[in-house]
């Protein structure tokens, strides 16, 4: 795009037409070098259209309703004058990397609504279950003027500080009813997790669900609160009835108003752009690395080497880092 492409996307994705929000989310998703240079000047011109919005992880197994409860929560905060974005990251299959990509269609309501965005995008194998561009993404759809963004995550376990790491609140729902309470959670998520949410809290599940989010809180007391200004709450929910969405809502507000008045929140965005700044070194890095010419002409050979045990992957790497780290020969 050139500099007056920018000017007129910039102006449409402020403006919060929808087209506009489409392409450019597009533009900073695409992992072209031109793309990418243009991507960095259009989310330079928005950036002081950003930073306002509350920035909501939120993960779970598998079949915990993820989308159902987004569904739900996201209509009922658009029925009381909010804006929601809706970025819900699919997993890529690791053989032919190809996506479900079925979000629109869980999501049947925000899907519909003038004032609600949902973006599927594929994970692409990235750790944490979100894409590359997330944070860039996100950038954009404040800009658009999404005063509340939703990250839905794949929900596999790999790595989900990569998520906490880029947004003010890490909602983890959990499910009851499936044998031991605690099977499939692991501690680093307990960890950084500033609400656990015990979802399906209906019919019949309500008792178990309940139960269960006793035994959570039980759980939570043994680890120490990542925030000194925050004690994560276990609440129980349903994201088919609504039931309790309101009550989640309200905690994520306080714990903005509670990190704000203390200096925190400030410091987590802070911490939140560094983060970010260095995913990007090493991203590039690694891009730079497979795009060397020099590089490309001796792996081969040196994978078969690995490949045969005549050589250590250990020695094969230290040949290509050191190869990449040569200047160019003319």
């Amino acid at each position: 795009m050139s500099d007056l492409d920018l000017d007129v996307c910039a102006a449409g994705v402020v403006a919060g037409e929808r087209t506009w929000i489409g392409k450019a989310i597009t533009l900073v998703e695409s992992t072209l070098a031109i793309d990418r240079e243009a991507a960095d000047g259009l989310l330079q011109r928005l950036l002081p259209a950003t930073g306002d919005a509350h920035r909501v992880g939120i993960t779970g197994v598998p079949g915990v309703g993820k989308s159902t409860f987004i569904d739900e929560l996201g209509t009922q905060l658009t029925a009381a004058g909010r804006r929601v974005a809706v970025l819900a990251v699919d997993p890529s299959s690791s053989v032919s990397g190809g996506s479900i990509l079925g979000d629109k269609t869980r999501m049947p309501r925000l899907a519909t609504d003038p004032a609600a965005f949902i973006r599927a995008s594929p994970s692409s194998g990235t750790l944490g279950g979100v894409t590359r561009s997330t944070r860039e993404s996100m950038l954009v759809l404040e800009a658009a003027g999404h005063d509340v963004v939703l990250v839905e995550t794949v929900g596999v376990g790999q790595s989900e500080t990569v998520v906490a790491e880029m947004v003010d609140f890490f909602l983890v729902l959990m499910l009851a009813g499936a044998g031991d309470e605690l099977q499939g959670i692991k501690k680093g998520v307990l960890e950084i997790a500033d609400m656990l949410a015990v979802n399906k809290a209906d019919g019949e599940n309500a008792t178990p669900a309940k139960r269960a989010a006793q035994e959570y809180a039980a759980a939570l007391h043994l680890l120490r609160p990542a925030s000194p200004n925050w004690t994560p709450p276990v609440v129980t929910c349903s994201g088919l009835t609504g039931e309790g969405l309101d009550h989640l809502w309200a905690q994520i507000e306080l714990h903005r108003t509670r990190l704000t008045a203390s200096g925190e929140w400030d410091d987590r965005r802070t911490r939140q752009q560094l983060s970010w700044m260095w995913a990007m070194v090493e991203e590039r890095l690694v891009q730079r690395f497979h795009a060397n010419p020099a590089v490309a002409d001796v792996t081969p050979g040196l994978t078969e080497a690995v490949a045969s045990g005549s050589l250590t992957p250990a020695a094969a790497a230290d040949q290509l880092l050191a190869i990449a780290g040569e200047p160019p020969t003319e």
